[in-house]
C-alpha cells in the first residue's frame, strides 16, 4: 500500500496541489481553481479528484495546507464582531499606537479604523505590576457588565488584554471564565495566551486581530475538515503558519493570527531547501501569482525572520518569516491615474472575472493578457491544454488601453509587463540592498504560476546573474508544505540582566519554556526521534530602545554577549563595548521533524530538439520586435545540456522566458538554472 503526502496552498486565482509517494519518490503536481467565495470549496474539488488521478485517498498519510483566508478577512473587514475588555483607562490603546508615522508627508494618509469600534473597548478595575504582583483584585463585576453589553451588541468574539499579564495571566484567565459562563458559543481571545510579551499595544492589536478572524477561521476550519472527510481522507491536517512551520487544526483555531503569511511562508521554507540542495543557499525568493508577488530573502540557507509587521494596517507580532508582498500579480489591472501615466496594479481581476483572455467576463487588460498579446504565454491554452485561451479579447481590452494612449498595441502590452517588472524590482531592492545586502551574491528563486514568466526580466532590472527555475514552479507553496516541519514558539518577557543576579533568573525561564515546549510536543503526539527544541533570544544594550534577535542555546553569559555582539555588527556594523546586556524576551521554538527531505529526480535523456513543441513568433522588446523562438516542453529538456535564450519553456503549471544572453541547464534536482553571459 503506497503513503501518499498531500501539500495543498489555496491563492486566490489557483488552488495548488503536491502529491508525493513516500515509497516511490514519485511528485505529482496539479491545480483548481480558486473559490473565493469559500476557498475550502477549492480545497475539496481538489481532494476530490485525487482518485481521478489514480490516488486512492485512504493511501494519504499527511496532508497540510497553506491560505490566506486570514489575510483577506483582515484586508476586507470580513471578521466576526469584537469586542476587547481591558484595564481601566487602556481603551483607548488601540487608537492611540505608537508614534511611527511612514506617511508621514501625505496628507491623505489615513489609518484604518480600529477592528474594535469604541462603543465594544471596555474597561474593568483592577491592576497587576511590572513584575505580576497584583495593585487592585480584579473587579468581577465590571468583567459581567462588560459581557451583558457585549451580549446586546451581538459580539461574537471578545479579546481581554490586561496591564502587565505578561507577567501574570490570573485576572485574564479569572475574566475568561466569567465571560465564558455570561457569553456561551462566544470566541474568547486572551492576550497571556497569544502574546505573552511586553508592550502593550502590539500585545492588544495582535489579541484583537486573534478574536476578530476566530469565528470565520474556525467556520473555514470546519468545512475544510468535512470536505476532507468527505473525500475519504482520515489522516490528521495540518495548516504552515507564518513562521515556515506546520501546526495542528486545534492550534490554527485558538491562534488564527498565526497563520497570516500562511501560504507564502511555504514557499520561503521550501525555496530554503531546494536552493540549498542546488547549491545556492543565499537566495532571494520570487513568488508572482495571480495577485500578489511574495519577495524574501534567504541568507546561508536560513530564511530572514521578523516578529513585528503590518497586515492591512494593524500591527501584528508574533515570528514570522520576512516576507513583502506587492499587488503586482497575473491578474494585476492596467489604469492610468489622474495625469494619465500608465499604472498597474494592485487592483486585481483575480479568479472571478479574471483576465479577459480566460473568458470569464474579464473586461480590463492585465499582466497576463499583456503576456498573451506578446504571445510569451500561449495565445491558444495553458495548463497543458487544459485550459482554453481567447487571444482576441485579450487584444481587445490591450488594445483600448493603447487607444487612450495613443500607443501601438506591442508597445502598450510591453509597457504593461514593464512597469510590472519595475515594482517587482523595487520590492526586491526593499528585501536586499536597503539591508545591507549585495544583490549580485544572490540567486533569484522564482516560482509561482507568474514568476518564471518575468524572472529573467527582473534578474536583468536588479543585476542578479543567477536565476532558479524549481520542479513545477506553480505549485512550489503546495511543495513547500511537505519540506515543512511541525512547529509551535513559546515565548517569556525577562527584562533581566546579563549579570550575577540577572543569570539564574534568565536559565529558570528557559527551563519553564523547555517544560511547555515539551508538553505541547506530547499533545502534537510527535514521536521522540522527530523533536527538536530551539533557542532564540531577543536582547539589548543598556539604553537602546529595540532588541535584536540571538539564535542558539544560551550556554554561558560571555559566550551570549560574544553571539550579541556579532549580531549587532551584522546589523548597525558595530557594537558596543563594556555595555550592559539586558534579555528581553526569550524563545524556545519546538519542532517536531515532519518534513520530507528533497530527493534527486531521475535525469531526463534525449535531446533539445526532442523537447522542442514548436517554433512561436513572439515579441522580445521594442528593439527586437518579434522573432521566432524555441518553444520547449519542460519535462522532456535533458539534464545537464546547456540551452541558449531567447526561448519559452511551457509545463502545467508555469511558463519561462528565457531572455537572449541567458543560459539554462536542467541540474540534478529537476530545477533550471539559468545564468547570463557575461557581456
Amino acid at each position: 500500500m503506497a503513503k501518499l503526502r498531500v501539500g495543498i496552498d489555496v491563492g486566490g486565482t489557483f488552488t495548488d496541489f503536491t502529491v508525493l509517494d513516500d515509497t516511490t519518490g514519485e511528485m505529482t503536481h496539479f491545480k483548481v481553481s480558486s473559490t473565493p467565495h469559500d476557498p475550502s470549496e477549492a480545497i475539496g474539488n481538489g481532494l476530490g479528484g485525487l482518485a481521478e488521478r489514480g490516488f486512492a485517498p485512504a493511501e494519504v498519510v499527511h496532508f497540510g495546507h497553506g491560505t490566506t483566508v486570514a489575510t483577506n478577512m483582515v484586508i476586507e473587514r470580513r471578521g466576526g464582531k469584537t469586542g476587547l475588555l481591558t484595564t481601566a483607562g487602556f481603551a483607548d490603546v488601540l487608537d492611540i499606537g505608537r508614534q511611527t508615522r511612514p506617511d508621514l508627508f501625505d496628507m491623505t494618509a489615513r489609518k484604518p479604523d480600529p477592528l474594535v469600534s469604541r462603543a465594544l473597548r471596555l474597561e474593568a478595575r483592577g491592576r497587576l505590576g511590572p513584575q505580576g504582583e497584583e495593585i487592585e483584585p480584579l473587579n468581577e463585576a465590571d468583567v459581567l457588565a462588560a459581557a451583558a453589553a457585549f451580549k446586546a451588541a451581538g459580539v461574537e468574539a471578545v479579546a481581554i488584554g490586561f496591564l502587565h499579564s505578561y507577567r501574570n495571566p490570573a485576572h485574564e484567565r479569572r475574566a475568561a471564565t466569567l465571560m465564558a459562563e455570561a457569553l456561551p458559543g462566544v470566541f474568547i481571545s486572551l492576550s497571556s495566551d497569544v502574546l505573552p510579551e511586553f508592550r502593550e499595544y502590539e500585545r492588544f492589536s495582535t489579541t484583537v486581530m486573534n478574536a476578530f478572524l476566530m469565528p470565520r477561521m474556525d467556520s473555514y476550519l470546519n468545512r475544510f475538515m468535512e470536505r476532507a472527510r468527505g473525500a475519504g481522507l482520515g489522516s490528521h491536517p495540518w495548516t504552515i503558519h507564518s513562521n515556515g512551520g506546520l501546526m495542528s487544526t486545534t492550534t490554527a483555531r485558538a491562534f488564527p493570527v498565526r497563520t497570516c503569511l500562511s501560504g507564502p511562508a511555504a514557499g520561503v521554507v521550501g525555496s530554503a531547501i531546494v536552493g540549498t540542495a542546488a547549491g545556492f543557499p543565499d537566495v532571494i525568493t520570487f513568488d508572482v501569482g495571480g495577485t500578489s508577488t511574495d519577495v524574501a530573502l534567504i541568507s546561508g540557507g536560513r530564511p530572514a525572520y521578523s516578529s513585528d509587521r503590518d497586515v492591512a494596517g494593524y500591527a501584528i507580532r508574533c515570528p514570522m518569516v520576512d516576507v513583502s508582498v506587492i499587488g503586482a500579480g497575473g491578474g494585476s489591472i492596467a489604469w492610468l491615474d489622474d495625469a494619465g501615466a500608465l499604472k498597474v496594479g494592485p487592483q486585481s481581476a483575480a479568479a472571478v472575472p479574471g483576465p479577459a483572455a480566460y473568458g470569464r467576463g474579464g473586461v480590463e487588460a492585465t499582466i497576463t493578457d499583456a503576456n498573451i498579446v506578446l504571445h510569451r504565454l500561449n495565445p491558444v491554452a495553458l495548463l497543458d491544454g487544459s485550459m482554453p485561451v481567447d487571444e482576441a479579447a485579450a487584444i481587445r481590452v490591450v488594445g483600448a488601453l493603447a487607444e487612450t494612449i495613443g500607443r501601438g498595441l506591442e508597445e502598450t502590452a510591453w509597457g504593461i509587463i514593464r512597469i510590472a517588472v519595475a515594482n517587482m524590482a523595487r520590492a526586491i531592492r526593499a528585501v536586499s540592498m536597503d539591508k545591507g545586502h549585495d544583490l549580485k551574491s544572490f540567486a533569484l528563486m522564482s516560482f509561482g504560476g507568474a514568476g518564471p514568466l518575468h524572472s529573467s526580466l527582473v534578474a536583468e532590472e536588479t543585476g542578479i546573474t543567477t536565476v532558479i527555475i524549481p520542479e513545477s514552479p506553480g505549485t512550489m507553496c503546495a511543495r513547500g508544505v511537505l519540506l515543512s516541519d511541525v512547529t509551535r514558539d513559546f515565548v517569556s518577557t525577562q527584562l533581566a540582566r546579563i549579570d550575577a543576579d540577572g543569570w539564574p533568573q534568565i536559565r529558570a525561564a528557559i527551563a519553564r519554556l523547555e517544560a511547555e515546549a515539551a508538553d505541547w510536543l506530547e499533545q502534537e503526539q510527535i514521536p521522540l526521534a522527530a523533536r527538536a527544541l530551539l533557542h532564540v533570544a531577543e536582547a539589548r544594550y543598556a539604553g537602546q530602545n529595540h532588541e535584536i534577535r540571538v539564535e542558539g542555546q544560551l550556554s554561558t553569559p560571555e559566550a551570549f554577549a560574544d553571539a550579541l555582539a556579532e549580531a549587532h555588527r551584522t546589523v548597525y556594523g558595530h557594537a558596543p563595548e563594556g555595555q550592559p546586556i539586558e534579555i528581553v524576551n526569550l524563545r524556545v521554538q519546538a519542532v517536531g521533524r515532519a518534513g520530507q527531505a528533497l530527493a534527486p529526480v531521475p535525469p531526463v535523456q534525449g535531446t533539445l530538439d526532442a523537447a522542442r513543441i514548436e517554433t512561436r513568433r513572439v515579441y522580445l522588446d521594442p528593439v527586437r520586435g518579434w522573432q521566432d523562438i524555441p518553444v520547449w516542453r519542460r519535462s522532456l529538456l535533458p539534464a545537464g545540456v546547456a540551452f541558449h535564450g531567447p526561448a519559452i519553456i511551457e509545463e502545467p503549471t508555469s511558463t519561462a522566458f528565457v531572455l537572449p544572453g541567458q543560459v539554462g541547464r536542467v541540474d540534478g534536482y529537476g530545477n533550471i538554472i539559468l545564468t547570463t553571459e557575461p557581456r
